[in-house]
C-alpha cells in the first residue's frame, strides 16, 4: 500500500533480540487501517546511540520518500526505542516522527526492572549520568509528538509504576496530547494481544490514529 503516512514497527527483544510476534503481524494490522508500515530490524546487542542512530535514519528516510506523517510504534525495549526516537533532544526534525505507540514499553533506565535491554544498551557499568539521559522520563518537553501507551498491571518484567505511569506523568506535565490505558491482566510480551485482557488495544489504538488522517 502506498500512502503517505507511514508507521515504522520496531519489535521487542530486551536490546538483544528481536521478537517475530511483535513485527510483521503488527505491520499487517496498521496497513489494514490504511498506513504504509515496516519493520524495523535496528541493531541489537549494539551500545547507545546505535539502535537510535538507526532508527532515526529510517524516520528520515520516510520523509525523504514523501511520508507527510511518520510515526513510530515500539514494543518493550522497542517501545523505549521508540520513545527514544521521538524524545531524544539532539534529533534534527526530519529524523523526529509525528507521533509515538509505546506498548509496554521500557521507559526507565533508573529503575530495577529489565537490567538485560539496560546493560545491552549501555553496559554494565553505565553510571548515573548515561542512565539518565536515555531514561524516557527524563526527556519529555512540551515539544514532544503525541504519544498512545498501553501496559498491564500483572507485567511483572517491566513494571506499570517504574515505567508507563512516570513517562504519562511527564507527558501530563508538559501538556503533551497523550493516551494510556491500563489492563488489569496479562504478562509481558502479549503483542496484539489476541484473546487476552488488553485485546483491545489495536481498537483503542485505531481510534487514536484515526485523528491524524
Amino acid at each position: 500500500m502506498t500512502t503517505d503516512r507511514s508507521i515504522l514497527v520496531l519489535p521487542g527483544g530486551g536490546y538483544g533480540m528481536l521478537a517475530d510476534h511483535e513485527g510483521e503481524p503488527v505491520a499487517e494490522w496498521l496497513r489494514s487501517l490504511g498506513w504504509s508500515a515496516r519493520v524495523v530490524r535496528y541493531p541489537v546487542l549494539t551500545r547507545h546511540p546505535g539502535p537510535l542512530d538507526a532508527v532515526r535514519a529510517e524516520v528520515a528516510a520516510e520523509r525523504a520518500a514523501g511520508a507527510r506523517l511518520v510515526g513510530v510504534l515500539g514494543f518493550s525495549a522497542g517501545g523505549h526505542l521508540a520513545g527514544h526516537v521521538a524524545l531524544a533532544p539532539d534529533s534534527s526534525p526530519e529524523q523526529r516522527p509525528d507521533l509515538a505507540i509505546l506498548c509496554y514499553p521500557v521507559v526507565s533506565m533508573l529503575r530495577s526492572t529489565h537490567v538485560g535491554s539496560r546493560e545491552n544498551l549501555l553496559g554494565p557499568d553505565a553510571d548515573q549520568a548515561a542512565r539518565e539521559a536515555v531514561s524516557l522520563e527524563r526527556l519529555v518537553t512540551p515539544h514532544a509528538p503525541p504519544m498512545f501507551v498501553w501496559h498491564t498491571v500483572a507485567d511483572e518484567a517491566v513494571l506499570l509504576g517504574e515505567h508507563a505511569y512516570p513517562l504519562a506523568a511527564a507527558l501530563a506535565s508538559s501538556g503533551v496530547p497523550h493516551e494510556l490505558h491500563v489492563f488489569a491482566d496479562g504478562v509481558h510480551g502479549l503483542g496484539l494481544a489476541h484473546g487476552e485482557q488488553a485485546e483491545p488495544w489495536p481498537d483503542l489504538c485505531a481510534r487514536w490514529l484515526a485523528r491524524f488522517a
